[in-house]
């Protein structure tokens, strides 16, 4: 499985309240098991409000740590899991098995300041092409103008 670091503290808040995930510890009490379903629920609810819920699409929680399996999905909807779940407040890592044979998928994380027209001159040489990059992290995105330092984008190749 490949691991993808993201900004914890950034991202938005399905959890309820800023503790989000919190780090794994090696004996959780029964309370902590019924805190961790609540939160993989709270997760599971968020893809289902950007229709990435699939029937075959699994998560578990380990600490602040998301791991997504999923034998059905494509890569670009495997690539929009990981992001959806990754730009959540609280969630540091995810972790996916992308199709075999393909290539590693080119993310960003937003700087302060930046637009997707300065994300898309860096990666994609053309500062009009921010369009590209928008359509390619939709549904999370709803507009080209409301990116945040910390998010995670993706790049279309």
């Amino acid at each position: 499985m490949a691991i993808w670091d993201f900004v914890k503290d950034a991202g938005k808040s399905v959890f309820g309240k800023a503790e989000a995930a919190t780090p794994a510890t090696a004996a959780a009490p029964a309370p902590a098991q019924d805190d961790t379903q609540r939160k993989v629920a709270a997760l599971k609810a968020e893809l289902r409000a950007l229709n990435l819920d699939g029937d075959d699409v699994h998560l578990r929680l380990r600490g602040d740590t998301v791991i997504v399996e999923s034998k059905g999905a494509d890569r670009e909807v495997l690539e929009k899991l990981i992001l959806a779940l990754g730009n959540i407040e609280g969630i540091a890592k995810v972790e996916a098995d992308l199709p075999a044979g393909a290539p590693e998928p080119v993310f960003h994380t937003v700087k302060k300041g930046q637009t997707l027209s300065a994300i898309a001159k860096e990666h994609l040489g053309d500062a009009n092409k921010y369009a590209a990059i928008f359509e390619a992290n939709r549904p999370m995105l709803s507009d080209p103008d409301k990116i945040y330092p910390g998010q995670v984008l993706r790049i279309p190749s």
